[in-house]
């Protein structure tokens, strides 16, 4: 029997980002449902906390606040490889690199050439990667921190309810730009729905609305790549 192709990242993000749970599941994350009593996630403070990583005093550098900030996504960097960050030549590197990734640009709005193997972007999140201790799901959660609009917050969640999609940033930017960039218009749509402000980007509305779909089936299911 023929293997069923599975239906395109665009189609499977458009029908998850579209359901009726979407906004229900953004109101119980960040807490603006107005049930009495009801605790938002420590996940929604990620982008706001201290002003957010991409303000631009410190857009090019990793801070202190920084790595508490990726503490409320359930990650942490190693001890080591935060004091390199924070007076280190590792810092130094990863400050240079995010010199020269765009600052405020959507990932709607970029070239793939801003986030393909070889580009800044990329280059900070292999170097991340390489550190001990830093795998690639906190590399990633490190870089959307200091550049929420343009690099996505991703894990072994969201890579499994989207199937495990071969390269995640360049998918999800060819989703996003699909149709005059209709993904990106009912990312942005859907905040405002929720009464989420202006500063939780698309990015982040897309990432929520999937890891809260799926959360609780991959610990319950023990996923592959949990």
């Amino acid at each position: 029997m023929t293997a069923v192709a599975p239906p395109p990242l665009d189609h499977r993000l458009r029908a998850l980002v579209t359901s009726d749970r979407a906004v229900s599941d953004l109101r119980q994350y960040f807490g603006t449902g107005g049930q009495a009593g009801a605790v938002p996630f420590t996940g929604s403070r990620f982008e706001c906390l201290a002003g957010g990583g991409d303000r631009p005093a410190v857009a090019n550098a990793v801070t202190a606040d920084d790595l508490i900030a990726v503490q409320t996504l359930s990650v942490r960097i190693p001890v080591r490889a935060a004091l390199d960050l924070l007076e280190g030549d590792l810092g130094a590197e990863v400050g240079g690199l995010l010199s020269r990734v765009p600052l405020g640009l959507d990932m709607a709005e970029a070239e793939a050439a801003d986030l393909a193997d070889g580009s800044p972007a990329h280059t900070a999140w292999q170097l991340l990667c390489d550190q001990p201790g830093i795998g690639w799901v906190t590399a990633g959660k490190l870089l959307a921190r200091k550049r929420p609009r343009l690099l996505p917050v991703y894990d072994q969640v969201v890579r499994c309810v989207l199937g495990r999609p071969a390269s995640f940033w360049l998918d999800l930017h060819t989703a996003l730009r699909l149709d005059d960039r209709a993904l990106h218009h009912e990312l942005t749509a859907l905040r405002r729905s929720a009464g989420l402000p202006g500063t939780v980007s698309a990015l982040r509305v897309c990432d929520v609305v999937l890891w809260m779909r799926h959360r609780t089936d991959h610990q319950r299911r023990n996923c592959a790549g949990t």
